[in-house]
């Protein structure tokens, strides 16, 4: 059944693998995946998200969509520790499961997924098999708990941990095949930045901080749809009909040639008196109906972290600048992209062999996104090669300049034992000998009176 260790004075078991495993495939589950206590499912509905939000509401659409455009163009390296310092970044066949996920797969489409899973359950789960990382739908894994203080109730433990993994094909009461158990190796787990605070090992989706906002963003669009089919705002109009009958013929002839945006603002005709006509309600000029919705739609990109200037709504693009949109790319990629793509290096690194004396990182040197314009990158160019060149002079062996201005390290510097001649007293002979840039002993060069003497003396010779 697992291991016992004594705790409390008495002897409780830790579900092992293969109970895990016994347990999934059990009609009832031995009362083990039905109880709350020992399972984290996602939370809320993943195709509720999906169809109530995904797919009826634009700002939410268009962030996602931002979101894994810029999330998608990352790659991944190994990046090497020396002496507790980042080092280079570099490639090994290991990364062959992320560069090529499934047949036809990117890194890009693997983060696209991620992104959609995560943004619309707060969770993604990818299985590693022996070709590459496949997708798992949040809504079909169960995280299973184990605990050695508390075997009934493993998930209020002071000693939880997730002991694997429950695929349910189809979903958990769907029929459609036996549930599969998973070791936790076997399965990366991304909750990124936003954790279930109610859960110890879940995500929450950052959508469920924001519902009201969404509902409201999608009133707002059926208001205007309704203003449209209207034909403006409501009015009111008073007939003077005594006869009910004739009064509802009246009324029915009114809204067959009124009603519908194919009939706005045509002219009204009556051969009846109309004591009084009034407009109910509001334009979509006097609610400023333009600020409002903007309003909701930038609540909605600041909840995702992605500027509004860069997500294209209305109130971002009041401002909309070259410098201004800059800035907006930055803050979206310092505060939104690299914490992302730093969880995700985490996440993916639990299931690759990881060469010694490194970490999975991200790799956005090749993101054009993410680039200064033209004259800073010159500017940052000329800093960087005004140091080297001042090391260099100073001593110091070329090659451990640049990695240590690579790496932003100077500790890595290392000198060639050579020193500036202003640096010598008057008249001290030079007892080291000259080193060229790959360390070896150069060869003075000639001096012209020598040459110019052995030049004569070969003529005087003829």
């Amino acid at each position: 059944m697992g291991r016992r260790e004594p705790v409390a004075n008495r002897s409780i078991i830790f579900p092992s693998f293969q109970d895990l495993t016994a347990y999934s495939q059990t009609p009832f589950g031995l009362n083990f995946t039905q109880n709350p206590q020992r399972e984290e499912e996602v939370i809320p509905s993943f195709s509720g998200f999906t169809q109530g939000v995904y797919y009826s509401s634009s700002p939410v659409f268009a962030c996602i969509l931002a979101r894994a455009s810029l999330f998608s163009e990352a790659r991944f390296q190994w990046r090497q520790f020396r002496d507790g310092r980042p080092g280079p970044l570099f490639g090994t066949a290991d990364l062959a499961p992320l560069e090529k996920p499934w047949p036809n797969g990117t890194t890009g489409d693997l983060i696209v997924r991620l992104e959609q899973d995560y943004s619309l359950s707060g969770n993604f789960y990818g299985w590693r098999n022996r070709n590459g990382i496949m997708r798992m739908r949040p809504d079909w894994v169960t995280i299973v708990l184990g605990s050695n203080m508390d075997v009934e109730e493993p998930a209020a433990a002071l000693d939880a941990e997730i002991i694997g993994y429950i695929y349910h094909p189809g979903g958990r009461n769907s029929g459609k095949g036996d549930p599969i158990a998973l070791r936790v190796e076997e399965v990366c787990h991304f909750t990124g930045p936003t954790p279930d605070p109610t859960a110890r090992f879940r995500g929450t989706s950052w959508l469920t901080s924001i519902l009201a906002d969404i509902q409201a963003d999608k009133s707002a669009t059926t208001v205007k749809q309704r203003h449209f089919e209207s034909g403006g705002p409501n009015v009111a109009i008073s007939f003077d009909i005594p006869d009910p009958q004739e009064f509802q013929a009246t009324v029915e002839a009114f809204k067959a040639a009124s009603d519908g945006p194919q009939n706005a603002y045509k002219r009204l005709f009556f051969n009846t008196a109309v004591p009084n006509t009034s407009v109910i309600g509001s334009s979509l000029e006097q609610m400023d109906f333009k600020k409002v919705q903007g309003a909701g739609e930038t609540r909605i990109a600041s909840a995702a972290g992605v500027p509004p200037i860069i997500v294209g709504f209305s109130e971002g693009l009041e401002s909309a600048t070259y410098s201004n949109y800059q800035l907006a790319m930055r803050r979206f990629a310092d505060l939104t992209a690299r914490p992302m793509w730093r969880m995700m290096a985490a996440c993916f690194e639990s299931v690759l062999n990881v060469p010694p004396g490194a970490q999975l990182w991200y790799d956005d040197r090749d993101i054009k996104a993410l680039k200064d314009d033209i004259t800073a990158i010159a500017d940052t160019q000329a800093k960087t090669s005004a140091a080297a060149k001042l090391l260099i002079d100073a001593g110091f062996v070329p090659a451990t300049v640049t990695d240590a201005l690579d790496s932003n390290d100077l500790t890595r510097l290392q000198h060639s034992g050579l020193v500036s001649v202003q640096l010598q007293p008057p008249g001290t002979p030079s007892e080291t000998p000259a080193l060229n840039g790959n360390g070896q002993k150069q060869l003075p060069l000639p001096r012209f009176e020598d040459e110019l003497e052995k030049a004569l003396s070969s003529q005087d010779d003829d």
